[in-house]
């Protein structure tokens, strides 16, 4: 059996963050990944850094090549009625974004925590935990073809909605809310220039697109399908054309460049969040606690934002003994989650096209674009939210 102080179940940058952070602060911790390397380094997922997100691992030493690698975006482009409107972020709330694709966030953060010498044991499945109400919880795993069990003082479940996690809390213990949205996204990576210097978020008659990127010569694309869409029926000549549909805008100069598709998949859409984020011994951190529709880019910041709560909770803990600080935790982390779901929330709502829309919601639609776009104060609202709220404190509304 092994001991450790923390247990973290996957190895995420939500899981793989709070060990560095745990590390720097003399605390001992035992991550556990189901994957291979090689897997979670390749995974392809969100790109979007807040600035607090980038703030945060600048002052922890994992930026180095971050921000020699990064895309800085300063601004973005909201488009519908075939005209483009840019939203100046970072002149109306003085932050910047980043683009730096998640699965490189991965690679410096599993070469951070190999760094350090403490245990990050890749292709360790977790079967469940145990014990949660007590002193000594424990978390059952695979490793090396053998059952084993990890005992620790804390849990914490960083590894997604689907993990072991969060169902080993009693079902009277906690409470999930959920909202399944009726559209999803069909994404595409593809090996063209980015067509734009900042992201474009479309508008259409045919429904929702997006134009992002992960580096000068890699771009990501969404378009808004059905929920139970086949892929199969999406060759790529298709995307392409449909792509260039609702991204078309009245600007001669303007040309969607496109290449070969590197990679295809639909994406439903959700919202969730679990309350409370904890229970006993055990802390939910991540997608094991909420999920948002990727719309405005907030899953990875919040996992960000949970953990470096959950870190500044724990080191009071063992420097103090007192426990009000992981009381808080959850309360904490759920004023924040809650404001980045109504955002999302709405943001999704504003920009997609409803299965049952009919023209009175679009041109409501129409009106509240042509607000955000011509209104300082609108855009300056939007904007706050966008780059990101404070990852820890700060004026938020109450959950």
């Amino acid at each position: 059996m092994m001991r450790t102080q923390v247990g973290i179940v996957r190895a995420g940058p939500a899981g793989l963050l709070l060990a560095h952070l745990l590390h720097l602060r003399g605390i001992d911790s035992v991550v556990l990944e189901r994957q291979s390397r090689a897997h979670i380094e390749a995974r392809i997922r969100a790109g979007v850094l807040e600035h607090g997100t980038v703030e945060l691992l600048s002052e922890v030493g994992l930026a180095d090549r971050l921000l020699r690698e990064r895309m800085v975006h300063r601004g973005l482009e909201l488009l519908f009625d075939r005209v483009g409107h840019r939203i100046p972020l970072t002149e109306l709330t003085g932050r910047e974004l980043t683009i730096y694709g998640q699965h490189e966030l991965v690679k410096d953060l599993v070469a951070a925590r190999l760094a350090t010498g403490r245990p990050l044991l890749f292709e360790a499945p977790a079967a469940g935990c145990a014990g949660l109400d007590g002193t000594t919880p424990v978390v059952r795993f695979e490793y090396e073809g053998q059952d084993r069990a990890l005992t620790c003082d804390l849990v914490a479940g960083c590894d997604g909605f689907h993990g072991v996690c969060r169902p080993s809390m009693p079902a009277a213990a906690h409470t999930v809310f959920e909202r399944d949205y009726p559209y999803a996204w069909l994404g595409i990576l593809a090996e063209a220039p980015p067509s734009s210097d900042e992201l474009i978020y479309a508008r259409h008659e045919h429904g929702f697109a997006l134009h992002s990127m992960r580096t000068p010569k890699i771009t990501r694309l969404y378009l808004q399908v059905a929920p139970d869409e086949d892929l199969a029926g999406w060759p790529d000549e298709r995307v392409w054309t449909e792509l260039r549909t609702r991204l078309a805008r009245d600007d001669p100069d303007w040309e969607l460049a496109d290449g070969p598709v590197l990679d295809k998949a639909v994406t439903a859409l959700r919202s969730v969040v679990t309350e409370p984020m904890r229970y006993g011994r055990l802390f939910l951190a991540g997608d094991a606690a909420h999920i948002v529709p990727a719309t405005g880019a907030k899953g990875l910041n919040l996992a960000v934002a949970d953990v470096a709560t959950l870190a500044a909770a724990i080191e009071d803990w063992y420097a103090t003994g007192s426990t009000a600080l992981l009381d808080a935790y959850s309360a904490s982390c759920l004023t924040r989650v809650w404001r980045v779901q109504q955002f999302s929330w709405w943001m999704t709502s504003l920009l997609h096209r409803a299965p049952d829309s009919d023209p009175f919601a679009e041109r409501l639609a129409r009106s509240a674009l042509r607000r955000l776009t011509g209104s300082t104060a609108a855009a300056t609202a939007f904007a706050e939210n966008y780059v990101g709220l404070p990852l820890t404190g700060g004026p938020h509304d109450s959950p």
